[in-house]
């Protein structure tokens, strides 16, 4: 039934609420090179969420103005569905303002979807207020999602019992093959794939870099790349139903 899911608790169909958690970091240290969201790995989710009429809610660690990563503009990678997000003045609204993570804490969501961009590298790891919202949810047995650079807000997130929640998971995430093949290597804080593994994640990824990969270990939904992001919507959008 589009925009409802079941209500674990009672068995009762709800309406669904997702909340997207996005990057308020915008430029590398040192302030030259820019980064920020990666558009699409919003705009997919969004658009499947919004067309069945789910409760979306948008926020970042901080609030107020998501930046956008150029790279993600360039006509190789803006998508017809991104474009016509970009030319919303709506949406472009929504980008602006997003709620902090401190103002949804005490709302109900059905699952949490991390999304990407290096940004989300630098203010991602370190969220207490994501680190605790993840495990809520993951304990609560509720949807739990990150694409690309956004699986980046998984590593530092510890269960009850104190163990990592990703340590034997199937996880997926943004490849440090990928990473160079992206020119970000001497950039980017740390290699991603390489965390994952330390934290004893089951890493997997695609045969060819730069191709669709999205794995599912249970409520845990993790995508690759910027490519995964419209097969990623489908699985998420799918994972409420089930």
């Amino acid at each position: 039934m589009p925009g409802f899911c079941i209500d674990n608790q009672n068995g009762n169909m709800k309406p669904v609420k997702i909340l997207i958690v996005v990057t308020g970091t915008g430029v590398y240290p040192g302030g030259k090179l820019r980064t920020g969201l990666w558009l699409s790995e919003l705009t997919h989710i969004y658009d499947c969420s919004k067309k069945r009429g789910y409760d979306i809610v948008v926020a970042s660690p901080k609030g107020g103005d998501t930046p956008v990563d150029p790279v993600s503009l360039k006509p190789i990678y803006l998508d017809k569905l991104s474009k016509g997000y970009w030319n919303d003045p709506e949406f472009l609204d929504l980008l602006g303002h997003t709620k902090s993570l401190d103002e949804v804490s005490a709302e109900l969501f059905d699952g949490i979807y991390l999304a990407g961009g290096h940004g989300s590298m630098f203010d991602f790891p370190d969220s207490a207020i994501l680190q605790t919202l993840v495990r809520k949810y993951y304990e609560e047995d509720k949807l739990v999602s990150a694409i690309c650079h956004g699986v980046c807000g998984l590593l530092n997130v510890k269960l009850s019992d104190g163990r990592y929640l990703i340590a034997g998971k199937k996880i997926t995430g943004f490849s440090w093959f990928e990473e160079g093949l992206a020119g970000r290597k001497k950039a980017v804080p740390f290699d991603l794939e390489a965390a994952l593994k330390e934290r004893g994640a089951d890493y997997r990824k695609a045969l060819i870099p730069m191709t669709p990969e999205v794995v599912v270990d249970r409520k845990l939904v993790t995508g690759q790349d910027p490519f995964s992001s419209a097969k990623m919507a489908e699985i998420v959008i799918n994972q409420f139903n089930q």
